[in-house]
């Protein structure tokens, strides 16, 4: 692919799915720019991983939640790098309770991280895109993008929310070859869905083995996780050439599950 010597930007990825995408995208030959919260022992191992491959590394540690950190990331890197080619907003959290004991600070911090942050990282990211006259964003839509989960009442607001933004972008960029898709996964084993399964337990009242069972993958008709290498992948594709007309799109890698 010709993606050797770009620089990619992608948002929580010091563990899991982002941790996969920046590898597997340094294997590529892009330079990396990592985000994301974690013990310093382990983001120092993921960039000294990452420089094993002959690329550059940078980690810059602005918290999703400020816009003012997210702008300065994004210019640091651009300005560090030397350019700003692929962005992939991948952070993250979640956090399962029945509607009316949801914590408000928990929706405005699910919004925040997963939808507001994406808005900030394209809207500052898109002028160096423009500029060079090339860019591909990716942002990490999961599922619950197309489909609905009880409980998850902000994670599916901001999963939908960013969707549509996606398209916007893919619309808007449409003459600038520049794409912006988003890659829904189902369920993938992850911390972060680690976390799900012992909140959802306690929420229905259930044990986690029932939870993986009969709630994460009774949907997904091939009845696996998703892998991090599988989506890490896919968004490769979505950087090469043969992707150049896919813009705007919502692209399921969840084992059928929307397909039902």
């Amino acid at each position: 692919m010709a993606l050797k010597g770009k620089t990619a930007l992608i948002t929580g990825s010091t563990s899991g799915i982002g941790l996969a995408v920046a590898q597997a995208f340094a294997s590529e030959g892009v330079n990396i720019v990592l985000n994301g919260f974690g013990k310093k022992e382990d983001i120092d191992a993921a960039i000294t991983s990452i420089k094993g491959k002959g690329v550059k590394c940078l980690y810059n540690g602005a918290d999703m939640t400020k816009p003012d950190q997210i702008v300065s990331m994004v210019h640091d890197a651009a300005k560090e790098m030397g350019s700003l080619d692929i962005l992939i907003n991948n952070a993250g959290i979640q956090h399962v309770a029945k509607i009316e004991e949801f914590p408000p600070e928990k929706w405005d911090a699910i919004i925040a991280i997963i939808l507001s942050s994406s808005f900030h990282t394209i809207r500052t990211a898109v002028p160096y895109m423009k500029k060079q006259g090339w860019g591909r964003i990716i942002n990490n839509a999961s599922a619950h993008a197309l489909v609905a989960s009880p409980y998850k009442a902000a994670y599916v607001a901001a999963k939908h929310g960013l969707a549509g933004l996606t398209k916007t972008i893919g619309v808007e960029l449409g003459e600038n070859n520049i794409t912006c898709n988003a890659i829904c996964p189902g369920y993938v084993k992850t911390p972060l869905v680690d976390g799900q399964i012992a909140d959802t337990a306690r929420a229905r009242g259930i044990t986690e083995e029932e939870v993986v069972r009969d709630v994460l993958l009774k949907a997904q008709w091939t009845k696996k996780f998703v892998t991090t290498d599988q989506i890490a992948k896919l968004a490769l594709f979505l950087c090469s050439d043969a992707a150049e007309n896919i813009t705007g799109a919502t692209i399921p890698i969840d084992g059928g599950w929307t397909a039902a």
